[in-house]
């Protein structure tokens, strides 16, 4: 028995039903197609999987599992889904390493015991409709998928009738029904959570979260059968894509393909750089209008973010610049790239406290870039603020939080209006300026600035001393003084000013 239902005759999964995860793997299927997995394979409350000794890569897939309740031959696409009785959480895990072994029959790259975690709880589907299910994946606490099935390529009713042609779904048979982008490779130590509900219809029913620890085997193959391999091809497919897989190297989860230098998420800071506190107080006291004419000195005229402003007045914010880039929409790459834990959803789930979130959104105003719940992340995460030289979402919400978030205004509108989520921690153009991951942004009522980290402490020491003759200059027009060889310092004025300075 598994959570209630009978242990299944068949375990029936479907290779590719989601959109997103279709365009991930480049291809469409006209029709669904299947494997079998074994019921020792199931693991119903979860717990432990073992990755076997001399395999690297283990992926997890989240999935809507379907359990027939009245047995089902022959019958139309129509009557399918009055034949499952209930519907639960699976992960369907796969070791990548072993796929070649069974030319796509997945016997043993997917058969091994507890591959198949299933559960905790069962939800009847009475009054529930078959397209208003969610499934949604979590590693290490993270979201990393999230889907629903009114977006299936092949209806759950539609795979009960094609299976039935040929022969008789059984009471208790499962089906896994397909999962969606966001599948990877996790490691041992890794902790894997899947759930499906239906959260439109009453009580919001849950399966609960099935949750599976990853540990490593220590049991080697044997010279008997079929050795575990990999290669580039099946290390990008396995980490999602080439994105994925070198965030993974950048991030130390991952080997570097064989056949390309190690991938890294970007450049990042200078080296030995580091954005101290005392750094931070100091760059608090120098208004960004004195940091840019520092720059411009040097020769960096095009540092500044343009047109963008704070939603909150008088907010100063400082900190090392991770990016995130969008490129203009296009179906087929938001197909791709716009859904489940996208480019957007992991840089800001992923960045550091004191960091600031730079978005490159073109200029675009047309859609919003960051809304209420993002923006809420990044600040419990601890970001020191967010700009972008798009739009805003949830405007009034947002200006509701402490976080600085820099941007061109507010618009209504969701993600996929213009843009496609496509990288983070990449150098990036952001309000005509070149921003890379590590650059100082510093922000204030004059708007957002990026210091290259290599300038950084001669470029503040310069700004704290013109902040200081500022100063003065200010303090003498109070006391009357006119501005006449005051502003700027003539000699005499200089004179007076180091004297005061050296008093």
């Amino acid at each position: 028995m598994a959570f209630g239902i009978p242990t299944p005759g068949k375990i029936i999964a479907v290779h590719l039903n989601y959109p997103s995860r279709a365009a991930q793997r480049g291809r469409t299927p006209a029709q669904p197609s299947y494997f079998l997995k074994p019921a020792s394979s199931l693991a119903p409350t979860g717990g432990t999987l073992e990755r076997p000794a001399g395999t690297e890569l283990l992926a997890f897939e989240g999935e809507i599992a379907i359990v027939i309740g009245d047995p089902a031959r022959r019958v139309s696409p129509a009557e399918g889904w009055q034949h499952v009785a209930s519907v639960t959480a699976a992960d369907d895990f796969g070791i990548y390493d072993l796929r070649a072994a069974d030319k796509g029959s997945n016997v043993r790259s997917k058969g091994g015991d507890g591959f198949t975690p299933i559960g905790p709880v069962a939800i009847p589907v009475a009054g529930i409709g078959e397209g208003d299910w969610r499934v949604r994946t979590w590693v290490n606490g993270q979201l990393v998928q999230e889907d629903t099935s009114d977006t299936l390529l092949f209806s759950f009713g539609r795979l009960v009738a094609d299976l039935s042609q040929l022969m008789t779904l059984e009471t208790g048979d499962v089906i896994l029904t397909g999962t969606p982008a966001g599948s990877s490779v996790v490691l041992p130590g890794d902790v894997v959570e899947v759930e499906v509900d239906a959260p439109g219809a009453p009580g919001a029913p849950s399966t609960g979260r099935l949750v599976t620890t990853i540990t490593q085997g220590d049991v080697e193959f044997g010279d008997f059968g079929t050795s575990p391999a990999t290669d580039d091809r099946q290390r990008v497919e396995a980490w999602g894509n080439d994105e994925a897989l070198a965030v993974a190297v950048a991030a130390g989860r991952a080997s570097a393909p064989a056949s390309a230098p190690a991938p890294s998420a970007a450049p990042s800071a200078e080296p030995g750089f580091t954005l101290t506190d005392e750094l931070r107080e100091s760059f608090g006291r120098v208004a960004v209008a004195t940091l840019s004419a520092a720059l411009r000195r040097r020769g960096y005229h095009d540092i500044f973010i343009e047109g963008v402003s704070s939603n909150h007045p008088g907010d100063r914010m400082i900190g090392l610049a991770k990016t995130l880039r969008f490129i203009p929409f296009r179906p087929d790459l938001f197909a791709s790239h716009g859904g489940g834990f996208n480019a957007q959803k992991l840089a800001f789930d992923t960045v550091q406290p004191g960091e600031v979130l730079v978005v490159e959104a073109r200029g675009e105003r047309g859609t919003g870039t960051v809304g209420d719940v993002l923006a809420l992340r990044a600040q419990v995460r601890g970001a020191a603020g967010i700009v972008t030289d798009g739009s805003v979402r949830d405007f009034d919400a947002v200006a509701g939080f402490e976080i600085p978030v820099f941007s061109q205004g507010a618009h209504p509108s969701v993600l996929g209006r213009r843009h496609v989520p496509w990288q983070i921690d990449v150098t990036i153009a952001c309000g005509g300026a070149a921003v890379q991951p590590g650059d100082v942004i510093v922000g204030d009522g004059d708007g957002v600035i990026v210091i290259p980290p290599q300038l950084a402490q001669e470029v503040l020491d310069e700004a704290l001393e013109h902040e200081q003759r500022d100063a003065f200059v200010a303090e003498q027009v109070a006391a009357g003084a006119s501005v006449d060889g005051l502003f700027p310092m003539n000699a005499e004025w200089l004179a007076r000013y180091r004297a005061a300075k050296e008093a």
